[in-house]
């Protein structure tokens, strides 16, 4: 590197940086802009609170580590500040006192972030964090954390407070240096012994964390050395973004239990099956690895412990990994829906775009014999004035018969584009009940899973229907996996024996018990969405509103959103007003938010009048997560004027019977939507309902947000 990776610039030593987290992120993000480490303050903090919002970075002892990887920084960088006062960070046992902000480079090299792994690292050694905290200038401060990254042989020349660090972290610098497993074995005989009194225990773990620059390998750490205090033989794998060198499969076979500690899937999971496991997020391996250790001791001598599936699979979705063993079953099936339902965005966008297109080429009529007008025609062989009766073309003259309204080449490009619509929304309830059942018993449940779908459409059992066979397709593969089977049929099982068995048993159960009443529930609501009128349907709009407001882009909103496009059919107006009523609705926070930053600058910091300008964008293109930033920082000023637009919009469109024939892009499908004028009405009053209740609530808080940076501080003697 061409520069260190601190500097006294960005050290602030007993300063008062704000009193919440925000204003220390963006005073610590001034100071490496200032000393040239970045060249654009508004992108680094946005990548900053970008990932304070998967998770807080606060953790126990008083310490905080924001972090991201930025377009806006060069090389890494590290910030560090010693509050007074501290600030709350998130972590459970109080606010934070040290603050140490890393920035990487958006396309680091793997040996930038082993620099920053190793410093992650020794944030739980007490030895460098009491450093830090008896640093009494910014260079002692700087010696301290370079004494980390660069022990020197003779550490015991340097000052006092760097050479204790350095000391202790030289083994796991090196370690680091040589890759990303941390394969510090004690083989001492205390309590990781064995029930007989031999061998000792022997352990192997993963960790691994959204971004993979800190919290990987501070759980690795922490783990290491706890086990190191027990005399436990302990082997950790760090599958974090410096990359993840794979764990000996000697060493995993000789392992007694296996310690999960992840926020995200584990890769190559099928690795360790038939090995006794606890699984935890990061954030327990790091606080309580103490804990973690006892219950993987545990599970080494308990014949009857969970273990690793025989068909694990890969285990790359967050969804499929890391739940923890401790994770109530409620929001493990939670967490296989919304699996489901990220698979499944991207066909039903896809599909309903290309369904748009093909209303813009040939007309909404397309719709009743785009099939016919697809297969029965040629480039060479255009269709000419087409008449239909009934979905089906006939000869012109017949009574009753209708017209198209559009004939040739425009005809039959609009009815190509609206047949490959249909092939990818055909998808859609296959793909939902398959990737719930993934999301419970990863890769062997999907077959099934895609087959009770598949039934499901078959059926009529829709939606509903999905739901349903993926969550039984899900439970059912995840006991099958348990089954205690000879070691001759256990190679089977993953590839023959769970798909064969799991989809006959979801395809008995749909055509002999439930695919009839399902069908029915689905039929009936359906009925009941059509029959709505007056008072009932503007209801039902503002609670669509509602939800597609209350967590912009959560669960709440996915549910809404889920709900309007499995139902979407292009002769159904009663689905299609609800399309237009979430798509409308989803359009109008970050809308708001963005109008709100111009119309009162004085209310939002410069990174959130930035994130407007990026939400006016976003908004247009019905991404409700651009108003995310805003809910983030002001949660209870924010969410409730957001809910308020909301139902505004979603009333409006119901009362002026808004269709939209696309499921996806806002402003920019506007010619699959009618009437138009009705849907911009709606829009723009929820839009000023929100931007109206935003700036009330904002304005009546004592202490306004600032619209500039903080001064430096001043640094203590």
């Amino acid at each position: 590197m061409s520069q260190p990776i601190i500097e006294t610039a960005t050290v602030r030593l007993d300063a008062d940086l704000g009193s919440t987290k925000d204003e220390v992120i963006r005073s610590l993000a001034g100071a490496l802009v200032d000393a040239g480490r970045a060249d654009d303050l508004d992108t680094l903090v946005s990548d900053l609170m970008a990932r304070e919002g998967k998770a807080a970075t606060g953790m126990k002892g008083g310490i905080a580590i924001p972090h991201c990887k930025s377009e806006a920084v060069a090389e890494p960088s590290l910030g560090f500040a010693r509050l007074d006062p501290p600030v709350d960070f998130g972590a459970k046992d109080g606010p934070a006192d040290l603050v140490l902000m890393i920035g990487a480079p958006a396309g680091g090299g793997k040996e930038h972030l082993k620099i920053l792994a190793t410093l992650a690292r020794n944030l739980v050694r007490s030895e460098f964090v009491d450093a830090l905290r008896a640093a009494a200038t910014p260079e002692d401060a700087v010696a301290v954390i370079q004494g980390v990254l660069t022990p020197a042989p003779d550490a015991s020349s340097s000052s006092t407070t760097g050479s204790a660090s350095a000391a202790t972290t030289a083994t796991t610098s090196a370690a680091t240096s040589t890759g990303t497993s941390t394969t510090a074995a004690v083989t001492t005989t205390a309590s990781g012994s064995d029930a007989s009194g031999g061998q000792p225990l022997r352990l192997v773990a993963v960790t691994a964390c959204p971004t993979g620059i800190a919290h990987t390998y501070m759980a690795a750490d922490s783990l290491d050395q706890e086990a190191a205090k027990r005399g436990v033989d302990l082997q950790v794998e760090t599958q974090g973004s410096a990359g993840a060198t794979p764990l000996d499969p000697a060493v995993i076979a000789a392992a007694d239990a296996v310690i999960f500690a992840t926020d995200v899937g584990v890769r190559d999971r099928g690795r360790f099956a038939g090995k006794p496991v606890v699984e935890y997020g990061v954030k327990k391996a790091i606080d309580s690895p103490a804990r973690v250790l006892d219950e993987a001791l545990a599970a080494a001598g308990d014949p009857d412990a969970k273990r690793v599936s025989a068909a694990s699979g890969s285990g790359g979705d967050s969804s499929t990994g890391g739940s923890g063993s401790d994770e109530h079953w409620a929001r493990g099936l939670q967490r296989a829906v919304m699996t489901g339902v990220s698979y499944m965005i991207p066909f039903v966008a896809a599909g309903g775009l290309l369904l748009a297109l093909g209303f813009l080429f040939a007309g909404y009529d397309v719709a009743f014999v785009w099939q016919e007008v697809a297969t029965g025609f040629t480039l060479t062989d255009l269709p000419g004035q087409v008449w239909y009766l009934d979905g089906e073309i006939v000869s012109a003259g017949t009574a009753g018969a209708e017209m198209l309204t559009h004939a040739g080449l425009r005809l039959y490009i609009g009815a190509v584009l609206f047949a490959i619509g249909q092939a990818a929304m055909g998808f859609m309830i296959a793909v939902l009940s398959g990737y719930i059942a993934y999301g419970l018993a990863d890769r062997p449940g999907i077959a099934p899973g895609f087959v009770g779908g598949a039934l499901s459409a078959t059926l009529g059992a829709g939606f509903i229907g999905a739901l349903v066979t993926g969550i039984l397709a899900g439970y059912l593969v995840r006991w099958m996996t348990t089954w205690k089977t000879p070691r001759w049929l256990s190679g089977l099982m993953p590839v023959v024996l769970i798909p064969l068995l799991g989809s006959l048993a979801i395809g008995l159960l749909m055509f002999l018990l439930l695919g009839r009443p399902l069908a029915s529930l689905t039929s009936a609501m359906e009925s009941w969405l059509g029959g709505m009128s007056g008072s009932s349907v503007i209801l039902l709009g503002i609670i669509l509103g509602l939800m597609m407001c209350f967590d912009l882009g959560g669960p709440v909103n996915k549910a809404a959103y889920t709900f309007a496009t499995a139902g979407l059919v292009a002769d159904n107006p009663a689905s299609l007003r609800i399309m237009a009523a979430v798509m409308a609705a989803g359009m109008v926070p970050p809308l708001a938010m963005g109008l709100a930053t111009v119309v009162r600058k004085r209310l939002f910091s410069e990174v959130e009048q930035e994130n407007g300008r990026a939400a006016f964008l976003l908004g247009a293109s019905f991404i409700t997560e651009g108003a995310i930033p805003f809910a983030a920082a002001d949660p209870v000023r924010v969410i409730p004027s957001m809910m308020a637009g909301g139902a505004v919009t979603g009333a409006l469109i119901m009362a002026f019977s808004v269709e939209s024939y696309a499921p996806h892009g806002g402003l920019f499908v506007v010619f699959a939507i009618n009437p138009v004028w009705g849907y911009l009405v709606a829009i723009l009053a929820g839009m000023l309902v929100s931007t109206t209740a935003v700036i009330l609530a904002k304005s009546a808080r004592r202490d306004p947000a600032p619209v500039t940076a903080p001064a430096p501080a001043t640094v203590a003697a």
